[in-house]
């Protein structure tokens, strides 16, 4: 294996691989300085749920994945996945962000509505005036926090100033509106982005820092109303193929394209969520699942995991029925059941 690989898909956890990464090229360093002692949560359920035990699993990604992703993290660009459903897109951030321990993976799910600032921060206007006419009735004079109603959104607090990148996944992009791609541009490009609310009382008294709520819910300190990123995140975006996106962004980022998961990548998830030796012990769910019975059929892994799962109990009482489960289960979605 490539000595140079930090990523290297292979489920254990070794967080000192990150350590080796090399500082990023001149033109992708950005300048905001460390917060001290600022240390993101561990990986939560999400990412349990999705990887399994994938320290007991062979790796989960080929060579030009690998480099690919590699690649991402050297130069210091968000990773565009496309791919069918279930090809492991969003799985795959869950995986780098375990590997190198780099902690909770942050979330943006996209959908039609989603604008740039919902992935930034929100600012409760009307829960702060409604407290500061509650504390003038209570106790008159006395001034209010802000901060404690700014929350910073996933890709807000991606872009604190850590010592380590965080991982930050959007998902499902293709999905959203026609201006978001092109709104993320700037940020993308300059790692940083400013709260107006803060800047506009930056300038008073005791108001240059103030702490706000991040995505992980935690408090942390904004200093001049602005976010400015030490170690750009990593970021990944994902796309089912829906839509086009434009040459700015494209070129701002380092496409990966996932093929559903065969072979050693579908062994390696079997043997993730249900032991070693799994992927043989179901190999007739297994080549059922990739046969081609049409052109054009999608089957999303989930399937497969939950015909092992369910014909796992279901052989306790009733082995002859394991079949015609799996055929339920495993139906395509893109050919109508008759």
């Amino acid at each position: 294996m490539d000595d140079w690989l930090i990523y290297r898909g292979m489920g254990a956890p070794d967080p000192d691989r990150i350590r080796t990464l090399p500082p990023p090229p001149p033109w992708r360093a950005f300048s905001g300085e460390p917060l001290p002692g600022f240390a993101p949560p561990d990986i939560d359920a999400s990412s349990i749920r999705r990887l399994g035990n994938r320290g007991e699993a062979p790796p989960a990604q080929d060579a030009e994945a690998l480099q690919l992703i590699n690649a991402a993290l050297y130069l210091r660009r968000p990773l565009l996945v496309t791919g069918e459903p279930g090809s492991g897109k969003s799985t795959l951030a869950h995986s780098i962000a375990y590997e190198l321990g780099l902690g909770r993976v942050l979330q943006w799910p996209v959908v039609s509505r989603t604008e740039l600032k919902d992935g930034l921060y929100t600012y409760d206007a009307i829960g702060r005036l409604q407290d500061a006419q509650l504390a003038e009735r209570l106790h008159p004079g006395e001034s209010d926090d802000i901060g404690r109603y700014i929350r910073l959104g996933p890709l807000g607090t991606a872009l604190l100033p850590a010592e380590r990148p965080r991982v930050l996944l959007i998902d499902e992009l293709d999905k959203s509106d026609i201006d978001l791609p092109n709104d993320l541009l700037n940020v993308v490009e300059e790692g940083e982005f400013a709260l107006p609310e803060l800047e506009r009382i930056a300038d008073r008294p005791g108001q240059d820092q103030v702490r706000v709520l991040t995505d992980d819910g935690l408090r942390v300190p904004v200093h001049a109303g602005r976010v400015r990123c030490h170690a750009f995140p990593f970021v990944v975006m994902t796309s089912n193929g829906e839509r086009d996106f434009p040459a700015p962004l494209l070129r701002r980022c380092i496409q990966l394209h996932l093929d559903p998961p065969r072979d050693e990548r579908l062994a390696a998830m079997v043997q993730a969520h249900f032991g070693v030796g799994a992927d043989e012990l179901n190999l007739d769910l297994i080549g059922h699942f990739t046969s081609e019975d049409g052109d054009g059929e999608l089957r999303p892994t989930d399937q497969l995991l939950n015909a092992i799962y369910l014909t796992q109990h279901t052989l306790r009482t009733e082995p002859d029925r394991r079949e015609e489960i799996a055929d339920l289960l495993m139906r395509p979605l893109d050919i109508r059941h008759r």
